[in-house]
């Protein structure tokens, strides 16, 4: 009998359900690439499927066929894997609006009035708002107006050389310094932005700007993805120091940061982060390489992640979240999240080098482990 050939099948990012040694099931989350129950490891082709086990542990196998059966039907099942929608971006003025799948996901604002961009609000695949409206719209029945500074969702950190651009000057009762020591991110230019069939892409470039002039060029880039369960930012911020050295402080008050809506405060909603730890006393100025906030929203079981990139510095990172709505990834905040005086977070960036900083912001339906949060992580993980 002849050798047989075989055609090389991509696994899929859906899980596949078969069987494992471990309880004579599979259950193989194919992204991740391993058994959810075992973690064994799996290869991601058809022809590298089996379980990487030693031959005495390999008690029953499933057939080369059955494996095939399987690959297929998640590469073929629209309930396994849902279609990627087309996404749109369209400018009006000083903001972009996002769309996916036809409905408006997001807008993004580069007001010249505020200290910094910002997006509001987020929606989930169904439409559900899953971010605070305040200060942006101050009329919402029953939302708290505290920290008005924490728009829906924005990068900013709240001391570069000295200067807060975390907080902003019209809110100065919020922030413990003087008016003189506010910064500004200021809009220069959109650099890229196209739609897609299955994805869109927004490339902006600003300078951070003190009372004395001009500090730094910063470029903020995202790509936005969805279909019909979830919707995936990818970010990535790039500060360069173009005028001089810089240096990002140690300071709780940063740094990539959503600030949800009052459903997903916790309590009602529910906090926890990749080893499992949950609340804010369990999360808060930790390191994780992702928090998630979920609970119920309106009518749907909603959560939202932010996911660290292990290539970002300090990954992975410290986290500034609070049970009242604040997710804030913060690499630069040593100090006060340890409590230890003889730890220093600041980062120096030369003159005319620069720092990037990536995450994924992934909104899904309901929990954490419904939602597969954990194997999204390892798979954006896996981006270079």
């Amino acid at each position: 009998m002849g050798t047989r050939s075989r055609r090389r099948i991509p696994v899929n990012q859906q899980s596949i359900r078969g069987a494992c040694h471990c309880k004579r099931r599979w259950i193989v989350l194919c992204h991740a690439g391993a058994c959810n129950a075992c973690r064994v490891a799996y290869a991601g082709a058809l022809d590298e499927v089996e379980p990487r086990l030693s031959a005495a542990s390999m008690t029953r196998r499933p057939s080369l066929l059955t494996l095939g059966l399987l690959v297929l039907a998640a590469t073929t099942s629209p309930a396994l894997q849902p279609e990627a929608e087309v996404v749109e971006l369209t400018r009006s003025g000083s903001h972009v609006d996002v769309r996916i799948g036809g409905r408006l996901f997001t807008t993004y604002y580069v007001d010249p009035s505020v200290a910094k961009p910002y997006f509001f609000p987020l929606r989930s695949a169904a439409g559900t708002v899953v971010t605070r409206s305040f200060p942006m719209v101050s009329d919402v029945a029953g939302e708290r107006r505290d920290e008005p500074h924490q728009r829906a969702m924005y990068f900013a950190h709240g001391d570069v050389n000295g200067l807060d651009f975390w907080g902003e000057a019209a809110f100065p009762k919020w922030s413990d310094h003087p008016l003189s020591t506010f910064g500004r991110t200021i809009f220069r230019t959109f650099d890229e932005m196209q739609g897609g069939p299955h994805d869109g892409r927004l490339r902006a470039t600003f300078e951070l700007v003190a009372p004395s002039g001009s500090l730094a060029e910063e470029t903020q880039s995202f790509r936005f993805a969805g279909d019909e369960q979830s919707r995936i930012i990818d970010c990535e911020f790039a500060i360069r120091a173009s005028h001089g050295p810089i240096t990002m402080g140690d300071t709780k008050e940063g740094t990539f940061a959503i600030r949800l809506v009052g459903a997903l405060a916790s309590p009602p909603g529910h906090i926890v982060n990749a080893e499992g730890a949950t609340g804010e006393k369990g999360v808060w100025g930790k390191r994780s390489n992702w928090v998630d906030y979920s609970g119920r929203v309106a009518d749907e079981s909603v959560g939202v992640a932010i996911l660290d990139h292990p290539q970002n510095l300090r990954a992975p990172t410290y986290w500034h979240a609070r049970a009242y709505g604040l997710l804030a990834a913060n690499p630069f905040g040593v100090k006060q999240f340890t409590g230890d005086r003889r730890q220093d977070g600041k980062y120096a960036i030369p003159a005319g080098g620069s720092l990037v900083l990536r995450y994924r912001v992934f909104i899904h339906h309901g929990s954490p482990a419904e939602a597969g949060v954990a194997a999204v992580y390892r798979q954006f993980a896996t981006l270079e």
